[in-house]
C-alpha cells in the first residue's frame, strides 16, 4: 500500500464510526485523577482499556505504580522491530480533570460521548483520551498498510496524573531513562492555533505559582471607629500588585521578563493569529508587553497573572476593616528566563517600593518548566511537511505552546527533539463543563497522524543520522 492509502484507510475507518465506538468506550472510565477515590479507575484504564489494543499492535505493556504514594500509574509500552533502527517516543495521558457532572449542559453527561452536529461532547475527549487514541488508531492503519513493518520502532508513556500535576512522572523518567530511550518524541495535546489549520508546536511555556499576603493584625476591626487609622491589608495588597504588573498588564519587575526574543522565535510568529476563532474572547489589544504582537505576547514573552484574590469576607461583607489579605499568583515563562530568581525579584522589588509588610513565597504547586526546540531545527522541517502535504495547507508552528505541559521531561530528562500535533481547538472546554472535540478536526487529524507516521519510515534514518552529526 502507499502512503495515500494508509490515509484513506483511516479515512474509512472514521466515516464508518471506529473511532467514535473507540471513543466512546475510552469516556466511561471515570480517571479523575484528582479524586483519590478514583485510583482503582486509573489503573482499569491502563489494564482493561489501553492494554489490550496496545497489544493488538505488537506492543509489549509493563504498568508500573507512580514513584508517589496514592497517584495514579505510569504505562510503558513497546513495540521493536529492530534495536538499531530509530525509535520515536510518543506519550498521552488517561486521567481527566473533574467530571463536575452537575454543571453540563441539560442532555449531555461527561461519561458518555454525546454528538451534536461537529460536537462530539464528553470528558477527556479532547483532554486527553481523544488525542492519543488518535495517534493509536492511525498508528494502526499505517502498520497494516506497512504489512506489519514500520521501519521503526515505538516507545508509547501513558501517565494517569496529568490533572494532578503529573507527580512522579520526573522521577519515573530519570530511572527508567534507558527504557524510555528514543531518536524523536512526537505525541499530542493541547489546542490547535485554530480549528481549522493544523498546528506543530515544540514546548511549552512553564508555570511558577506563588502567593503574595499581607497579615496585619488578629481580627477585623469597625470601619466607623477604625476606618482611616488603620491599614487595610486589601489596599496594601492592591498597590503592591499594582507595583509588580501596571493597569495594561505590563511586568514591571525587569527580573520577571525574558531576557530575549529569539529571531527565529520572531520569524516562526510572524503569520500567526490569535484569536477570531468560534468561542474565543476579543483580545483587549493594548493589554501586555507593548511592542509585542499578539502572539509574541502568548507564545514569546512572560505573563503576571493574579488567580485569586481574598480579603474580608467577600460572601457576605460586614463594615469591618480585615486583619488579612492573600492573592495567588503566577507568572507563565519562556525558556529563555530563570524561573528560580523568581521570588528573589519579586522581594527585591517590593522591598524598593516599601511594600515590606507584603509576604511572598512559592506555593506548593511543582513548577511547570520552559522548553523550546529550535524552530530551524530538521525534525521541524520534516513535520511541517508532512502536515503540508497531507492537508494541502500551510501548518502553524508555535514554538512554545502558551500553556503549559511537562515537556521538560522529555526535553531535558529523556534528551529528545520535541514535535507536538494538537488535535484539539481553543473552544473545546477542557477543564470545563461541555468539553469536546470536533469531529471534522478529528477526520483531518487522523490523515495527519497517518501521513506522519508512513514519512516516519521513509526519513527517519537520515534525520536520526543528521542529529548525531
Amino acid at each position: 500500500m502507499s502512503r495515500s492509502q494508509a490515509i484513506d484507510s483511516v479515512s474509512q475507518a472514521f466515516e464508518q464510526g471506529a473511532f467514535l465506538s473507540i471513543l466512546n468506550e475510552s469516556v466511561t472510565y471515570r480517571t479523575e485523577s484528582q479524586e483519590p477515590g478514583q485510583l482503582l479507575e486509573l489503573y482499569r484504564y491502563l489494564r482493561e482499556y489501553v492494554t489490550p489494543r496496545v497489544e493488538k499492535l505488537g506492543f509489549m505493556v509493563a504498568i508500573y505504580d507512580n514513584p508517589v504514594d496514592g497517584r495514579g500509574p505510569l504505562m510503558i509500552a513497546t513495540r521493536i522491530e529492530d534495536p538499531d533502527l530509530p525509535t520515536v517516543l510518543s506519550y498521552g495521558h488517561g486521567d481527566v480533570i473533574r467530571g463536575y457532572d452537575a454543571q453540563w449542559r441539560e442532555g449531555l453527561s461527561p461519561w458518555r460521548v454525546t454528538v451534536e452536529d461537529d460536537r462530539w461532547y464528553g470528558r477527556g475527549t479532547a483532554d486527553n483520551k481523544g488525542q492519543h487514541l488518535i495517534n493509536l488508531l492511525a498508528l494502526e492503519h499505517v502498520i497494516q498498510a506497512r504489512k506489519g513493518k514500520l521501519g521503526y520502532n515505538v516507545k508509547l508513556l501513558l501517565e494517569m496524573c496529568e490533572e494532578d500535576g503529573s507527580a512522579g512522572l520526573r522521577e519515573f523518567c530519570q530511572e527508567k531513562r534507558q527504557a524510555l530511550a528514543a531518536d524523536v518524541f512526537i505525541a499530542s495535546d493541547g489546542p490547535r492555533l485554530a480549528a481549522a489549520r493544523p498546528t506543530l508546536f515544540l514546548g511549552s511555556r512553564g508555570a511558577f505559582n506563588f502567593e503574595l499576603s499581607v497579615n496585619l493584625r488578629d481580627g477585623a476591626h469597625h470601619s466607623g471607629n477604625w476606618g482611616g487609622l488603620l491599614r487595610n491589608p486589601g489596599i496594601v495588597l492592591a498597590n503592591a500588585i499594582a507595583c509588580l504588573v501596571d493597569q495594561n498588564g505590563q511586568i514591571q519587575v525587569p527580573g520577571l521578563k525574558p531576557r530575549t526574543l529569539p529571531d527565529p522565535v520572531r520569524r516562526a510568529l510572524a503569520d500567526i493569529e490569535v484569536g477570531n476563532g468560534p468561542g474565543d474572547p476579543d483580545i483587549d489589544p493594548e493589554w501586555g508587553e507593548p511592542g509585542l504582537t499578539p502572539s509574541e505576547r502568548v507564545f514569546g514573552w512572560n505573563t503576571l497573572d493574579v488567580l485569586a484574590f481574598k480579603t474580608g469576607n467577600p460572601e457576605a461583607p460586614a463594615h469591618a476593616i480585615p486583619g488579612h489579605a492573600k492573592a495567588h499568583c503566577h507568572i507563565r515563562f519562556t525558556v529563555d528566563s530563570d524561573y528560580t530568581t523568581f521570588i528573589e525579584m519579586i522581594r527585591n522589588h517590593l522591598d524598593a517600593h516599601g511594600f515590606q509588610d507584603v509576604d511572598v513565597c512559592q506555593t506548593r504547586m511543582e513548577v511547570m518548566h520552559a522548553t523550546r526546540l529550535d524552530p530551524d531545527n530538521p525534525w521541524v522541517r520534516w513535520a511541517l511537511k508532512s502536515l503540508a502535504r497531507t492537508t494541502n495547507k500551510k501548518p502553524a508552528l508555535l514554538p512554545n505552546l502558551g500553556g503549559s505541559l511537562p515537556n521538560d521531561v522529555f526535553a531535558d530528562v529523556l534528551g529528545l527533539p520535541t514535535l507536538w500535533v494538537p488535535h484539539s481547538y481553543p473552544a473545546c472546554s477542557q477543564h470545563a463543563p461541555n468539553e469536546h472535540l470536533l469531529g471534522s478536526v478529528v477526520r483531518e487529524s487522523l490523515q495527519i497522524m497517518a501521513g506522519l507516521f508512513w514519512d516516519l519510515g521513509e526519513a527517519g534514518p537520515a534525520l536520526v543520522g543528521e542529529r548525531s552529526q
